[in-house]
């Protein structure tokens, strides 16, 4: 694919449905390149397929917990990446358990996707942020600072994520490292947190993508965001 030097460039992770496909979206409108992920490959050729710039697209199939689909992902992007955006995430068991219920080995993978892989991606991608002086946007949770009954594993792998957010900023002065809370959406992964629930009532991924914006075209400093604080008359809860 030959486009512009000067062309901006993503890898997004996640981006068959939900937030991530929101973002994804946004930005292709907005003429980025995209490097784009997501497990279910058939959902994943159907938002790429509406997006409004498909030619602007690359999308790689696969589970962030795959070292060599991460590898795939990484080798896509070229020599400069100006913005990594960690949003592939997995939630646990569906009821969510108590923490005294949850299995070790589920908790196991629940860290492997939401805390090794983005970590193991900012790695493999940092020639090419430093290169472009670029960003790096790691979905957070309120469940990260927050204690809901059922939400242990997946609320320590956010505060987790949180925290290796923070270091990266202090150990890389030049790029921009943000976590982001965007708060409740009416999203699959909240749908599978509350079986047999209605959550349409919950905003759509759609509303929390200005706050997301705000950061990645903004010159916010490196920390953690909450997306409603960001873009208040825009992003509600």
């Amino acid at each position: 694919m030959h486009t512009p030097s000067d062309t901006p460039v993503a890898l997004l992770t996640g981006a068959s449905r939900g937030l991530g496909r929101a973002l994804a979206l946004a930005l292709n409108d907005r003429g980025w390149r995209l490097v784009v992920d997501g497990r279910d490959a058939d959902r994943l050729t159907t938002a790429v397929r509406a997006m409004p710039r498909p030619e602007l697209v690359t999308a790689l199939p696969g589970d962030v917990a795959d070292p060599g689909h991460r590898s795939a992902l990484t080798a896509a992007v070229g020599p400069r990446l100006d913005l990594l955006v960690n949003n592939a995430g997995a939630l646990g068991p569906s009821p969510l358990p108590h923490l005294a219920d949850l299995l070790p080995e589920e908790f196991a993978h629940v860290l492997d996707v939401n805390v090794v892989a983005p970590l193991a991606l900012v790695r493999s991608a940092l020639p090419a942020l430093r290169r472009a002086g670029g960003r790096i946007l790691n979905i957070s949770s309120d469940a990260a600072v927050e204690a809901y009954a059922g939400w242990g594993g997946y609320g320590a792998s956010k505060a987790a994520l949180d925290q290796l957010t923070a270091v990266l900023a202090v150990e890389e002065p030049e790029l921009r490292i943000h976590a982001v809370d965007p708060g409740d959406m009416a999203t699959d992964m909240h749908q599978a947190a509350f079986p047999g629930e209605d959550v349409s009532d919950r905003p759509a991924p759609e509303t929390v993508i200005p706050a997301l914006l705000a950061l990645i075209e903004g010159d916010h400093p490196s920390g953690r965001y909450r997306a409603a604080d960001l873009v208040p008359a825009e992003v509600g809860r």
